[in-house]
């Protein structure tokens, strides 16, 4: 077969790790089932006897005047990160302990309850490899109007400059506009020290557009360091989700530890539970 796919590189700690080469290289891997190719260089021991989809390199996707495409910006204006957010929209911002604890899950749910509570919502994947789930998912759910990283040309996010997410925030804001969003749930890959979330959660300018941050988590102990972990920077979590909320005894062990609502999936998609997403002190 010929396929047409993009060069990325990717992070994922429950599957594969991967990277742009440097130079032409004949043989690639499939790194992501988005279409993203690269050199594999890790993966995690569930795939040790499964390996990478491997492909051969033919040719370049070339424009009109016979330069390589690359996708970023390719149709798409680049906005220079302002801190504007569309409508004075709040933000809710989708954190996860790890890869896989719950956080797109919990994001697009959350999206259903604040449609049900009245309110126009948007989502937004801002980092990540691309594939469209996620945000096919919070539309689904009811968000009025979905985006991520790849409407901007981005295969992948991962080894980006702080100022180069930056600047694709604000692109992203920029294209709800139209919709007029009274909410917008922002979600950020893989775990709270993976390196681009932690250039977000640290730079004063990206999460001063943030209203509230929600934590999903797969246990218990990864409940109480995010938690920690998140206090200590300055932004203590609206609520505390994800997947140890499937166990009525994980719930347990965190509520009687910290002292914030604990939501499943049923409780954020409820119009019932908008209370804790709608404060009315400034944001965070």
């Amino acid at each position: 077969d010929v396929i047409m796919a993009a060069y990325g590189n990717r992070y994922a700690t429950g599957q594969f790790e991967g990277y742009i080469p440097d130079a032409p290289t004949e043989m690639n891997d499939v790194l992501a089932i988005g279409g993203v190719v690269g050199i594999l260089k890790s993966k995690n021991s569930e795939f040790e006897h499964i390996p990478a989809t491997k492909v051969r390199l033919i040719g370049y996707a070339v424009d009109k005047k016979g330069a390589v495409i690359n996708t970023c910006y390719y149709h798409t204006p680049k906005l220079s990160f302002s801190g504007v957010v569309p409508n004075k929209a709040k933000v809710i911002l989708s954190v996860g302990s790890s890869m896989d604890s719950g956080k797109t899950t919990s994001a697009a749910y959350l999206c259903r309850g604040l449609k049900l509570a009245g309110n126009k919502v948007a989502y937004i994947k801002l980092t990540g490899t691309v594939y469209t789930k996620d945000q096919d998912l919070a539309f689904d759910l009811g968000a009025d109007k979905t985006v991520d990283f790849a409407d901007a040309g981005f295969p992948s996010t991962y080894m980006c400059s702080k100022q180069e997410i930056l600047d694709l925030y604000q692109t992203l804001l920029n294209m709800l506009d139209s919709a007029a969003p009274d909410y917008i749930v922002i979600e950020i890959a893989d775990g709270l020290v993976q390196r681009e979330t932690e250039f977000l959660l640290n730079d004063s300018g990206f999460m001063g557009t943030v209203y509230g941050v929600m934590l999903s988590c797969s246990d218990s102990l990864a409940a109480f360091w995010g938690f920690d972990y998140l206090e200590k920077i300055g932004f203590t979590p609206m609520v505390l989700t994800g997947r140890f909320t499937m166990s009525p005894l994980l719930i347990n062990e965190v509520q009687e530890r910290i002292k914030i609502p604990v939501l499943d999936i049923k409780h954020l998609s409820n119009k019932a539970y908008f209370k804790y997403f709608n404060r009315t002190n400034q944001p965070v």
